[in-house]
């Protein structure tokens, strides 16, 4: 069959009422049709037979109909107002030909390279370590090594730095000393090529998530320059950091939630699914690098929520396919990225394997699995004399320990706490009452048993550990712990009965170092010694405060102690415990341990922290950051966005609430600005980059914890999309002309402005007072 047919041309008053008929179509008040959404509504896509019936078959045009062209049964070419024009032609040129049919693929290059281009220009510059290149540096070297150390953030990231080292040849000798050269043995250059690339891919997910958001064209240019030419997005991804792979998974993140939307209508397909199953490695993945990631998998989650719940209200839809939509969504947004999360740590767990500093973050039975460690020389039993130290048994427990300061209030004693490093002030040492005979050097040995009340006397100071009906500094509900007399002096509030709880070697009255699980119980006053997760002002160094709890609670694991380490000249070495500890236990441990630690990073009100800054100052571009030496000869760099790409971020947030708010009340007094589909379009962009914003913004404005300027860089990304999407909206009813000058404009200005200020990414070697002009804001710091 011909796959040509010959179509009479229109006549004038048939095209007229064609056009009359399409205005006709749209609401009088609708002036926003460009925002319409690619719901499979595309004029293009959906011509027909129809429109053949209308061309013009009696035509008197002196033209037979043997002297027509043949003409391809393709659809008519309609502008973006709905209006038929003539395609061009090619007219033979085959590089134009070209251009039309291969420019998807070519545009998104042309933006890629340049990205790869920017973030790996001169990356080799600065030979010394910049700023937090020094911890996780470190961090780098601990993997290679297979030390087990302890840190805030969750183990993929690092892990992904320690290959870098792997693959660029380091062997881990390396401290990463703040401001100290690379050796030429660590080939820095490739880690920080490494992850820099991730910090590439940023730019062609923006390009193609834009697509996904049916964006216009220049929308998308404008989205895809803005997050290649931020500085701040460029400069923190040059350099040994977590940053460039949190924000690339974010960006994926919210690419396969796009891709998963846009194919609603085809539910449990096989594209559907592919969308979901990435979304949810994606989340998995970018909670896996550090928490903020909690942060778009909220968003995700409230997407999720939402179109549940849409489907509820779905009368014709089965109640078994609304359900297989819960469960699909369970298993893919939820058990999905939850096994990645748990992956990350059974890796990090299988590599570490050797004794490190992190040590004193994990249970006891955690570092017996470890090699390199001492604890085969700890005797087996407990005797009185022997000294120990006491490892809280809670999630993110710590040592029992003591110093020299005392409480700034309360019983002003000798201050008790819960410390996660190992030092001297951990040790304790196992007497009987001063009713009971004295022990000596010389006396038979004599095992501490079940029910014996004791005293514990901390070996460096001296003093009795002790309690009293003090209320406790922080937890008021509980009494205050504290050191008090010494060896001969004391009272009975220095007495605490030993109850065992349970023992995995085996069943006895007798106390087994790493094994026996015990309490201790204040003989006076009833209540029992406990470590839990409050964390104690600066005066206590922020080390977590011990009370002693009123409650009898048996199942309370932060009233559980166990002997970690015992020194006993008396007694014979114990031998290597085969014991180990189970993995979903470390898991909940550490993590416990890794949100204890966080909450406990707190601005200190007596030193000022230069490069902390205030949630406050991040959306309007208060203040930048030096992340170096700022001596005229270092190479410098200094974090700050692209003014243009924050503040019109920050604006386009502002005017999208406003425009809503008017919408929203223009609808109420019965005015139609959309369609259905328009509308829930606005909507589900307007959400998407609104609630994203205040997702990754609104937390740190209510956390304790001490804030930088890199924390607002997940959420400029949503102000970005919504700057792209509150300008496309405003520019649909103009014409092409009028809009490609107004993107122009934007494109120029935002360009410009990046090669105006370039140098404080790719590096800066000369005074900073050269660069004075560029200090727009007084608050900027860029110049002395």
């Amino acid at each position: 069959m011909n796959s040509t047919v010959q179509l009479d041309i229109w006549s004038s008053d048939d095209l007229e009422n064609s056009r009359n008929n399409n205005n006709n179509n749209n609401n009088k008040n609708n002036k926003y049709t460009s925002i319409l959404p690619n719901y499979n509504y595309n004029y293009n896509n959906n011509y027909s037979s129809d429109m053949l019936s209308r061309r013009n078959k009696n035509s008197t045009n002196s033209k037979t109909k043997e002297e027509y062209d043949n003409v391809p049964l393709e659809p008519i070419d309609l502008d973006e107002n709905g209006k038929a024009y003539k395609p061009l032609k090619y007219h033979g040129n085959k590089y134009l030909k070209y251009w039309y049919q291969y420019n998807k693929y070519i545009i998104p290059s042309i933006f890629t390279f340049l990205s790869f281009w920017t973030r790996l220009y001169l990356i080799s510059y600065s030979k010394i370590v910049v700023w937090d290149e020094a911890h996780f540096g470190k961090f780098a070297s601990h993997y290679l090594k297979r030390e087990f150390y302890f840190d805030v953030h969750p183990p993929l990231g690092k892990m992904l730095v320690g290959l870098s080292g792997y693959l660029a040849g380091y062997n881990g000798s390396y401290d990463f000393g703040s401001g100290s050269q690379y050796p030429e043995y660590v080939d820095y250059t490739f880690m920080r090529v490494f992850l820099a690339s991730f910090g590439a891919w940023m730019v062609p997910l923006a390009y193609f998530t834009a697509i996904e958001l049916d964006f216009s064209q220049q929308s998308v240019f404008l989205v895809t320059l803005m997050v290649l030419f931020d500085m701040a997005y460029l400069t923190i991804s040059r350099f040994i950091l977590l940053d460039s792979m949190l924000l690339f998974f974010t960006f994926t993140t919210v690419f396969f939630l796009t891709k998963f939307h846009n194919q609603r209508n085809n539910p449990f397909s096989l594209e559907w699914g592919v969308w979901l199953v990435l979304t949810g490695l994606s989340i998995g993945c970018v909670t896996s690098v550090k928490w903020v990631g909690l942060f778009v998998t909220a968003l995700v989650g409230l997407y999720t929520i939402e179109d549940l719940w849409e489907k509820f209200g779905d009368l014709n839809m089965p109640k078994a396919v609304y359900i297989k939509h819960w469960i699909t969504r369970i298993g893919g947004l939820i058990i999905l990225p939850l096994l990645v999360y748990m992956l990350s740590f059974a890796i990090h767990f299988s590599i570490l394997h050797n004794s490190g500093p992190g040590d004193a973050q994990m249970s006891s039975l955690f570092q017996a699995g470890l090699y390199g460690n001492d604890f085969a020389e700890n005797p087996l039993e407990l005797a009185y004399g022997s000294k120990f130290t006491l490892k809280n048994m809670g999630y993110g427990g710590g040592l029992l320990h003591s110093h020299v300061q005392t409480y700034p209030s309360g019983s002003e004693q000798q201050q008790i706490t819960c410390y996660h490093h190992k030092d001297s002030n951990n040790d304790w040492i196992v007497h009987k009452t001063r009713e009971a005979p004295v022990f000596g050097n010389e006396t038979e040995i004599e095992f501490v048993r079940d029910k014996d009340i004791i005293r514990l006397i901390h070996a460096n100071t001296g003093r009795n550990l002790h309690s009293h009906s003090v209320k406790a500094p922080v937890t008021k509900s509980q009494w205050e712990v504290s050191c008090y007399g010494n060896l001969t002096v004391g009272d009975r509030n220095d007495y605490w009965e030993v109850e065992i709880l349970d023992d995995l070697l085996k069943k006895t009255d007798q106390i087994h170092s790493l094994t026996t699980t015990m309490r201790f119980k204040h003989t006076f006053l009833g209540c029992y010694l406990r470590a839990g997760n409050s964390i104690l002002p600066q005066w206590g160094f922020k080390q977590i405060e011990v009370t002693c709890d009123k409650r009898n609670n048996p199942k309370d694991t932060y009233t559980h102690w166990n002997i970690e380490h015992h020194w006993n000249e008396k007694l014979p070495p114990g031998g290597r415990s085969n014991y180990r500890s189970r993995f979903l236990h470390d898991f909940w441990h550490l993590n416990v341990a890794m949100y204890t630690s966080n909450n406990a990073l707190v601005p200190d009100a007596d030193k000022e922290d230069i490069l902390a800054s205030t949630p406050l100052q991040w959306p309007i571009l208060e203040v930048g950051l030096r992340m170096c030496s700022w001596a005229d000869d270092v190479v410098k760099f200094y974090l700050l966005g692209n003014p243009f790409v924050w503040w019109s971020g920050t604006a386009s947030l502002g005017i999208f609430v406003s425009v809503l708010a008017y919408y929203i009340i223009r609808k109420q007094r019965q005015y139609n600005d959309f369609s259905p589909v328009q509308w829930d379009y606005f909507l589900y962009v307007g959400k998407l980059c609104g609630v994203g914003w205040l997702l990754h913004y609104l937390p740190f404005c209510i956390m304790g914890r001490v804030t930088y300027l890199h924390h607002y860089f997940p959420a400029l990304y949503f102000s970005i999309l919504m700057a792209g999407f509150v300008l496309d909206h405003f520019t649909s009813t103009c014409n092409s002309k009028i809009k490609n000058v107004i993107f122009g404009i934007c494109y120029l200005i935002i360009t410009g402005i990046f090669l105006y200020f370039k140098d404080i990414s790719f590096g800066m070697d000369y005074p900073s007072k050269e660069y004075k002009g560029r200090k727009w804001l007084s608050t900027w710091n860029i110049v002395d």
